[in-house]
């Protein structure tokens, strides 16, 4: 069975390991406090859910999460990750992370910054346009009548594909974006982030939003 490391244990990634295991995935899960202080949500999710370190959630993971905030992603594990699949769940809150004048100026986005950090691993943007409590209750079968769709974007076909795979045994259809370089038409403030879309309702939200304001 594939493992997936989650880095990043606040709402999105407790959400995700109850979601990932919920539907048969081993989960190893990591925050910047210590495996110790994930001992409740182990005991709530079961034996499918380990909490490690970040370099040992990196190392165990087939497909990781990176769900920290932007500020904090300099201290992701890069050798581990080599080669590897990597979920980015970030938005760019400056009221949190601080203004980052490439960011304010359009110049790059949240996934390329990670995509930079990780040269030699595969990033998809991921999860970052849903409220994280819906994340185990939106779902719905493939072919329900106006499933919720979610977005996604990367450089690497064969992410695509994965985060394909996975948004569908989560109970979502996926919209993808395009390379990273389009991943802000996910992102705050633009019309296909946080409500509830259908496929074509985000393809038409990606297609009108804006960069700048």
């Amino acid at each position: 069975m594939t493992t997936i490391g989650i880095i990043g244990a606040g709402h999105i990634g407790s959400q995700l390991a109850r979601a990932f295991t919920g539907v048969g995935y081993d989960v190893v899960i990591a925050n910047s406090r210590g495996p110790e202080t994930l001992q409740g949500l182990v005991d709530e999710v079961g034996p499918k859910l380990r909490a490690a370190t970040a370099q040992e959630a990196a190392e165990a993971a087939d497909i990781a999460v990176v769900t920290v905030p932007l500020k904090a992603i300099g201290a992701i594990p890069v050798e581990p990750l080599a080669g590897k699949i990597v979920l980015d769940t970030n938005n760019y809150y400056f009221e949190r992370d601080g203004h980052i004048e490439a960011l304010d100026r359009g110049e790059t986005t949240t996934s390329q910054l990670l995509q930079d950090h990780l040269p030699t691993s595969k990033v998809v943007k991921a999860f970052n346009n849903i409220l994280s409590a819906q994340i185990t209750t939106d779902g719905s079968p493939a072919g329900t009548p106006n499933r919720r769709a979610l977005g996604t974007a990367s450089d690497f076909p064969e992410a695509i594909e994965a985060m394909t795979r996975l948004y569908d045994e989560l109970g979502f259809d996926t919209v993808n974006a395009g390379p990273l370089s389009e991943s802000w038409r996910l992102e705050r403030d633009r019309p296909g982030y946080g409500q509830r879309q259908t496929a074509a309702e985000m393809r038409a939200n990606l297609a009108r939003a804006s960069r700048l304001p």
